[in-house]
């Protein structure tokens, strides 16, 4: 048969599209010409492709051949297509039955010596050919145990192009020597939650009280304080506040991950929430995505349903801060090359942390601050004021005692973990009708109509709205985070008291005591 087809997956973003791949042989000089615009690491599988075939005891064609890529109109990236051309090749010069290829969809990089390496994004692609409605899928060894986290499609795992060969015709899997993976950065060095527990602050009770707010309503946290003051302490703890993710959200993390290469060859859905702190010194594209041809997913992109946290905030280059105005409002990015545009998900919790000035000292109860007023302007105009209201949470941390008045024992992780998940339930059950989970994800408008405030609480937003110590966006925000405070306290719907504290959350006042909020608990049924 001069003609037979294969089916590969091409991922924009975490996107997948289905590629036929064609090969036919016709009468004419040898030659080997592959279309459908692909890069130049694809162009380079003509090589690869008659290598591997020879070198696995097979013969290449010496007759023209034309291997085309459909959809001709979507750019191909990648050397994934490497195995489905050897196959469609050889299946059009009858050595397999093309048949067996209609329903499996093939992936992975060929080696000269028709070695099978592993591929980055094989659970995204797994995803897409699942959904396409293919019963099998032929993957690298490496990247089995990834396509293996999809249900309802058989994954085969194969070492070698010999292998593949033999699983289609049906025959004896031939014994090859096991793979050897790529050094690349494993997800422990980037995604690992610090093993930390909230039990090691002492003091800090508006800083505890913050983070627990942050990770109740998934509530963005801006921290400020003097070095040494438990800044990132705090920080690094809220993950572990955080419940483990739902299946779906389980799903979609792993498969950017596996995009990223951050999924090990012994991969298991990512179930706890990410936790990405890049360098203050990371460049733009780093942060939200890029490359050269179709983008990458970057650090928001990784830190999808989990935190995003930048230490030493205004150390960061203002442009690349910026960068996350608009997948703070949207919980997307979209990343433009002109070869496609990918659309990457980034719906994370962001926690700020920064110095109040170069020297650390301003501002603080007895601190000697050396920093000009023209440097104080400047190092604090660093964060701009868009960023600043995107932000729920801001807080001053300062230096705490270091004993325990009356030998209260701070609470650990696990105790306030459980105050977080049964606020996170009073959510989901409140919003289970509205497609939203989350305080922090309901529109302004939405919340406002169907979730209003009391008249004495809406008074007081008003006011400050009206003195301009609110921005409309801010209003909101401050709504958001009353409701997260109530689910937090076991309540049906905001009081004022709790309105109040919302406020000095967002506006860094100190927080007053909920004295009054203790006794409507205890009293409700």
């Amino acid at each position: 048969m001069p003609l037979a087809q294969a089916w590969s997956v091409a991922l924009v973003g975490l996107e997948g599209h289905l590629v036929e791949v064609e090969a036919d042989i016709a009468q004419g000089l040898p030659k080997t010409t592959l279309i459908g615009l692909p890069d130049a690491s694809l162009s380079e599988a003509r090589d690869r492709v008659r290598a591997a075939v020879v070198n696995s005891g097979e013969k290449f064609p010496d007759r023209k051949v034309t291997i085309g890529l459909s959809p001709a109109t979507l750019p191909k990236t990648g050397s994934h297509y490497d195995v489905a051309i050897a196959c469609s090749l050889l299946a059009a010069g009858g050595v397999v039955d093309s048949h067996r290829l209609r329903q499996t969809a093939i992936i992975g990089e060929l080696g000269l010596d028709g070695r099978i390496r592993e591929v980055r994004g094989a659970l995204a692609m797994t995803l897409a050919a699942s959904r396409s409605g293919f019963e099998r899928i032929v993957v690298p060894e490496l990247n089995a145990a990834e396509a293996k986290l999809v249900p309802s499609i058989e994954v085969y795992g194969v070492r070698s192009l010999r292998q593949v060969l033999a699983l289609l015709r049906g025959e004896e899997i031939p014994d090859e020597a096991p793979p050897r993976a790529e050094l690349r950065l494993m997800s422990e060095s980037l995604t690992r939650v610090p093993e930390v527990d909230l039990d090691d602050v002492l003091g800090q009770h508006e800083g505890r009280r913050a983070i627990e707010a942050a990770a109740a309503g998934a509530h963005h946290i801006f921290l400020h304080g003097p070095p040494g003051s438990g800044k990132t302490m705090l920080a690094e703890r809220l993950a572990g506040l955080m419940p483990d993710l739902s299946t779906d959200d389980s799903l979609e993390v792993s498969a950017v991950h596996s995009l990223a290469g951050l999924l090990t060859s012994d991969a298991e859905l990512v179930v706890r929430p990410p936790f990405i702190a890049p360098h203050h010194t990371a460049s733009l594209s780093s942060l939200v995505g890029g490359g050269s041809g179709v983008p990458r997913p970057g650090a928001i992109s990784c830190a999808h349903r989990g935190i995003l946290f930048i230490d030493e905030a205004p150390e960061m280059h203002p442009l690349t801060l910026d960068t996350l105005r608009q997948p703070l409002e949207s919980g997307f990015i979209e990343v433009h090359r002109s070869a496609a545009v990918a659309k990457f998900p980034a719906r994370f919790l962001l926690v700020l942390a920064a110095n109040p000035c170069p020297c650390g000292q301003s501002g603080t109860p007895n601190g000697i601050c050396n920093c000009t007023p023209q440097v104080l302007t400047r190092y604090r105009q660093r964060i701009s004021g868009p960023i600043k209201d995107r932000i729920d949470i801001q807080r001053q941390i300062l230096p705490a005692a270091r004993g325990l008045a009356d030998g209260d024992r701070p609470e650990s992780t696990a105790e306030v973990a459980a105050r977080v998940k049964a606020a996170r339930d009073r959510q989901a059950f409140r919003y289970r009708n509205t497609g939203w989970i989350l305080n922090s994800e309901i529109p302004g408008p939405f919340m406002r109509r169907e979730y209003p405030l009391d008249a004495a609480s809406q008074k007081t937003l008003e006011s400050l709205y009206a003195d301009g110590r609110l921005t409309a966006r801010g209003l909101d925000r401050v709504v958001r985070l009353a409701w997260t405070l109530a689910d937090l306290e076991g309540l049906d719907s905001p009081t004022p008291d709790l309105t109040h504290q919302a406020f000095q959350l967002r506006s860094g006042a100190p927080l007053t005591p909920l004295t009054n909020i203790r006794r409507i608990r205890e009293t409700t049924p």
